[in-house]
């Protein structure tokens, strides 16, 4: 399976379903330092800031850290840094910079609402990147065997958002920090909490989640977790596109869903995400029909395949590589090698860009009919575009040549695809060498090639040793023929 994932965010009016806060019910209630704490008119702060918005950037770093040091307590507080950086709010790069100054030189006793008001300033600004940064940090410096600390930050955040005037995908950002570092868990409870304060994550941000779990979770997991997410009730569609407690999928949703049903071969379940798509008024998008032509053509079924196929003609959807790559490889699959020559010449002539696969379904499809001239013009043509095959494709060549008895043409196919494509050959043709080389007679090939396969770690199997043994009789040498008898019978006992 060759599909790669295209998520794209669906715009929503996120802004509007921040609440206030303070209204929502359940709030979140954390032991910490309180979020919003009184100026304390501390001259440290204004003198700070004066430095940092007037002072030459040479000059800067050097007088702050005077001030700071002689300072009543040698550091900042988490309070005081955070009215420092919220007057310099407008300049976030700034902020950055006097964040990482602090902690390089252990001149702020940082908390957790010290860093989340560098986060709400930075997603402000959207300077995604730098936030998402700042929060694997948090989640490192507060990180605790019995505590959750995404979970701590983003009560951090949310009693901190207002006042620090942050963007909603603040959110998304924490979401994602999880995601990238595998605490599946803990990104659904903090979508749970999100949702039940009316906070939406992004669209893409929920393709994600789903995504991690299909992966991890298996394909059901995913299906229930898009069900929890995007409630769809098609009797009450509300004018702006939010229906029940969520909001309608995208195609890139959908697809995500797919591609799990996809992976674990369950075309049945793939086809009913199909018949999803014009439920909740969704329009699949050239991705939708590769995953849905793909799973048709595991499953040989080409004919539904052709009218997915004919059906993107239709929808004015050009077909792309990989919609030519797989319907090429369903038809060499089913043995119909002609029809997917048409398909190649007909993306040749399209002006698609052929692909490794393209060639490697092509190899294999000719390979399975017998036909090993093609197979072998296809491949030089693979090489000469200066595409290298995978392994899997040289020993199909090779198993090929060696049931065609070209054993000698096998050994050099197979040396030379070691030098110019680092390819690995299958236990099974080590064996189909080996037996070849050794009705012809050719012992001493046949013994180096057996050293070279105990050296990839296969044992030679009774089948290997009776290959050796009718050699070494054919040219009457008994007594290692005896030999090899009395060895194969010790490791059959052993």
């Amino acid at each position: 399976m060759k599909f790669l994932t295209d998520i794209n965010a669906v715009s929503f009016n996120f802004r509007k379903s921040i609440l206030s806060f303070s209204l929502l019910p359940k709030p979140i209630s954390f032991s910490s330092s309180p979020p919003e704490p009184p100026p304390s008119g501390d001259s440290v702060v204004s003198a700070a800031v004066s430095i940092l918005k007037h002072h030459r950037s040479k000059s800067r770093w050097s007088h702050l850290r005077s001030l700071i040091t002689t300072a009543k307590y040698n550091r900042l507080t988490p309070s005081q840094f955070s009215e420092i950086s919220l007057q310099l709010r407008n300049n976030p790069h700034l902020v950055l910079r006097f964040f990482h100054f602090t902690l390089h030189h252990s001149l702020s006793s940082h908390s957790l609402f010290s860093y989340a008001t560098v986060i709400h300033i930075l997603s402000r600004s959207r300077l995604k990147y730098h936030a998402l940064n700042v929060i694997k940090s948090a989640v490192c410096a507060f990180s605790e065997p019995q505590q959750e600390t995404p979970i701590a930050i983003l009560d951090a955040l949310i009693k901190t958002y207002r006042i620090c005037d942050s963007a909603p995908f603040v959110f998304d950002l924490l979401v994602k920090a999880c995601l990238e570092s595998k605490k599946i868990d803990l990104a659904i409870e903090i979508h749970a909490i999100l949702k039940s304060k009316n906070v939406l994550l992004r669209t893409s941000t929920c393709n994600s989640l789903i995504e991690l779990v299909s992966k991890s979770s298996g394909c059901f997991a995913g299906y229930d977790l898009y069900r929890e997410i995007f409630y769809v009730d098609v009797e009450n569609i509300a004018g702006n596109g939010k229906c029940g407690k969520g909001v309608f999928p995208s195609a890139n949703t959908l697809n995500v869903v797919m591609i799990g049903f996809y992976r674990e071969g369950l075309v049945d379940k793939v086809e009913e995400l199909w018949g999803e798509f014009l439920r909740v008024g969704c329009e699949p998008n050239i991705y939708s029909f590769n995953v849905l032509m793909a799973a048709y053509c595991d499953d040989e079924r080409m004919e539904d395949a052709m009218r997915v196929w004919e059906e993107m003609k239709d929808k004015g959807l050009n077909h792309d590589a990989v919609a030519y790559n797989t319907v090429i490889g369903g038809f060499c699959r089913v043995g119909d090698v002609g029809r997917a020559e048409e398909i190649y010449r007909e993306m040749v002539m399209n002006g698609a860009e052929s692909t490794c696969i393209t060639f490697e379904h092509l190899i294999n499809g000719y390979c399975k009919v017998g036909d090993l001239d093609s197979a072998m013009m296809v491949y030089k043509d693979m090489c000469r575009k200066k595409f290298s095959p995978e392994s899997s494709t040289v020993n199909v060549i090779i198993r090929l040549l060696c049931e065609k008895n070209e054993i000698s043409a096998a050994t050099e196919f197979w040396r030379t695809a070691v030098k110019k494509h680092g390819a690995v050959m299958e236990e099974e043709n080590y064996g189909n060498l080996i037996r070849g080389l050794c009705e012809e007679g050719k012992m001493e090939e046949a013994l180096n090639l057996q050293a070279e396969m105990v050296v990839k770690g296969f044992e030679p199997n009774s089948e290997i040793y009776g290959a050796f043994i009718d050699g070494y009789v054919e040219q009457g040498n008994e007594t290692i023929a005896s030999k090899l008898r009395k060895e194969m019978l010790c490791k059959q006992m052993s």
